[in-house]
């Protein structure tokens, strides 16, 4: 009765599963394991691809449900014509990392409605695990890797049930059958993890894994904008007591060209080496630190304010120079592409310059004219009330007073200004963010003839570490002012712990307000939003440093504590080869040893025929188990008829629609007595 009604007791979805074909059934896990695959790149794509490919295979779906016939080529042909055309439409190109995804996405959906042959499905099968391989081109966290983990056993899960031609194996034992073959594999994938050689990237996606970050230039709004990304531009971990967070600035593009709009780099200053004086030489305590960078949408390295010696990373920087320019920045040739370790020593000073040339000092005090002229003309009387005498600290004391005793307030949406947001900034609306008080400072210094110049970058970090690693948001941007000081050189000012000393004292940026999702969470439980980050945070941080950052000094050290003595590459390779080799061996031996054992099946089938043999019947290799039972009746007549009708059941409980492995209960001893009434034959005895 049960083998009868299989769908009893069974949920409603799953009943009607099992009353499919089974090839209905592995059509649409097979469909359902594409949507998971290419599900991620269907939220990053043009939105077109997703109205595409949903439709594509939900068509697909409906088709296997009713077992309806496929759509003909030509139906293909326009819709790939199509997609094609919208590709070009939205990418400009056919070439390229994003426009590559998007073709391979649609014609993944489409290769679902020509699944005619085997063969079909083989490319399928492959094209899903390229599609895999794809999804490591935009993100490589922990998170991905556990997506495309379980993409990867679905793949193989179909792969097995193409490979499983007869009766309808469960979904579960195919899944086990994939499992066991990917764990098998497993040991030889960690060790090629372990001790491949660490070379050189051959080549690199442009703009890979670059996001949201600082830029070279400066416009009033744009670090405001930034702050609204709560993403992890970077972590920090100090090797000693870390210092106080007021003194956490991470140096990044310093704009000293002022058009009257927009601030920007100095394209010169990767000319001009620095000329301060070496970490062994300046009297500054240094602090020695490790920091994870995220990939960077500038080539500039943020690091610490100070690092003057040129940082260790865990894979080569592109033409990092020796030390930083003469503004103090870690130029690269080109954007940071990954994730990059490094490890540095600071003293968080701003850059040492011996003296300002003529040059250098008139552009670092250029006003574009007619521009700002409500702050200018302050700013000069301001000058003249201090007098002649008045250093560059005093003038700059004069404007942070003026911030302190005027009702400015610090906020991440100060609204729309007007044609000179500087002044109107300044006199009227007085609310900004820090690139507001950051240009407004610097353009009143230099009316007052003092040297000034903008730093972006960021400041502080979160207040708790996890597991010794502090985060730094893009929350954390911030935007400070340099100024020339003749006794001291370069000096810091920021204006914002004039207005917000919290947000310089204890690091607390200010956060866009949370969205539906996030305030629901925060008004049920309080807290608990900021603790699941942490905790994802946390992960994603030690999945970077055990897996992301493993490189080549990471190796050696894990051969210098297998006890090898002063590793090399050629050492790594030869240990390589010799555990390749041994796999290789045991591969062999029990490939031998598997080629030698036969399936229950075979060994059922050799038992019934030493059975047979007695009676006279013979058994090819070719036989069915109907041809025998028809040759048994044949030779014996009816007195083997039970016999016969044994092994007519036995074929049906193994090729029929309910098909099953394994032998009945009772049927050998129910066989070998049927068997028994049959005489036997005397020559074959």
């Amino acid at each position: 009765m049960a083998s009868a009604h299989p769908a009893v007791g069974l949920p409603a979805w799953r009943a009607a599963l099992a009353g499919t074909s089974r090839d209905t059934r592995d059509t649409l896990f097979m469909l359902a394991v594409i949507g998971w695959t290419i599900l991620p790149h269907l939220l990053r794509l043009a939105p077109w691809v997703a109205v595409l490919c949903t439709s594509v295979l939900a068509w697909r779906a409906r088709l296997a449900w009713r077992q309806a016939a496929l759509p003909g080529r030509g139906w293909l042909v326009l819709t790939l014509a199509v997609a094609v055309g919208l590709t070009l439409l939205t990418e400009r190109t056919l070439f390229g990392r994003q426009a590559g995804v998007t073709l391979l996405v649609v014609l993944m959906a489409l290769k679902t409605l020509e699944l005619r042959a085997r063969r079909d499905a083989l490319v399928v099968f492959f094209l899903g695990f390229f599609l895999v391989l794809t999804q490591f081109l935009y993100s490589q966290s922990a998170l991905t890797a556990v997506a495309m983990g379980l993409s990867v056993w679905g793949w193989l899960t179909a792969l097995t049930l193409a490979h499983m031609p007869t009766g309808r194996p469960a979904l579960r034992t195919a899944a086990a059958v994939a499992g066991r073959a990917a764990l098998l594999g497993t040991p030889i994938m960690v060790a090629l993890f372990l001790l491949f050689p660490r070379i050189g990237p051959l080549w690199a996606m442009p703009g890979a894994g670059a996001r949201t970050g600082l830029s070279d230039t400066l416009q009033l709004g744009d670090v405001a904008q930034l702050a609204n990304d709560d993403s992890i531009a970077l972590r920090l971990r100090f090797t000693g007591r870390p210092p106080a967070a007021e003194a956490l600035y991470f140096r990044g593009p310093v704009l000293s060209e002022y058009d009257g709009v927009r601030w920007r780099v100095d394209p010169f200053a990767p000319l001009r080496a620095g000329s301060g004086p070496s970490p062994a030489e300046s009297q500054a305590p240094r602090y020695a630190y490790d920091m994870v960078l995220e990939p960077l949408r500038v080539p500039w390295l943020p690091l610490l304010d100070g690092t003057r010696a040129l940082p260790a990373s865990s894979s080569p920087l592109a033409l990092l120079p020796g030390q930083p320019d003469a503004e103090g920045q870690w130029r690269l040739a080109r954007p940071l592409g990954e994730r990059v370790q490094v490890s540095a020593q600071a003293d968080l000073q701003p850059p040492a310059t011996a003296a300002l040339r003529p040059a250098e000092r008139r552009a670092l005090v250029a006003l574009p004219a007619g521009r700002h002229p409500r702050l200018q003309a302050w700013a000069r009387t301001v000058q003249a009330r201090l007098g002649a005498s008045a250093d560059s600290g005093a003038r700059v004391a004069a404007l942070l007073a003026y911030i302190r005793r005027q009702p400015f307030v610090y906020t991440l949406a100060p609204g729309s200004y007007g044609d000179d947001p500087v002044d109107e900034f300044w006199f009227d609306r007085r609310a900004g963010f820090c690139e507001h008080y950051a240009s407004a400072v610097a353009i009143g210094l230099r009316a007052m003839g003092v040297p000034a110049r903008i730093v972006t970058g960021y400041q502080g970090t979160d207040q708790l570490a996890v597991d010794g690693w502090y985060a730094v948001r893009q929350s954390h941007a911030h935007a400070w002012v340099e100024y020339w000081d003749d006794a001291r050189g370069w000096a810091r000012a920021d204006p914002t712990a004039a207005v917000a000393p919290e947000r310089i004292l204890r690091s607390e940026a200010l956060e866009p307000p949370p969205g539906l999702f996030g305030g629901a969470m925060e008004a049920v439980t309080p807290g608990l939003r900021q603790q699941l980050r942490r905790w994802a945070e946390g992960l994603d941080q030690r999945w970077s440093q055990w897996v992301l950052g493993y490189g080549k000094r990471e190796q050696f050290q894990l051969l210098g504590r297998l006890g090898v003595e002063s590793p090399d590459p050629a050492t790594v390779a030869r240990v390589l080869v010799g555990l390749l080799a041994a796999a290789g061996l045991a591969g062999a031996v029990w490939a031998w040893l598997d080629g030698r054992r036969r399936s229950p099946w075979q060994r059922l089938r050799s038992r019934i025929a030493r059975r047979l043999a007695v009676h006279g019947v013979p058994l090819a290799p070719s036989d069915s188990l109907r041809t025998l039972a028809g040759r048994l009746q044949a030779r014996h007549g009816g007195v083997a008829q039970a016999a016969a009708d044994a092994l007519l059941a036995l074929e049906g409980h193994r090729y029929g629609r309910s098909a099953q492995e394994g032998l009945p209960a009772g049927w050998w001893a129910g066989f070998d007595a049927a068997l028994s009434r049959v005489p036997r034959d005397n020559r074959a005895r």
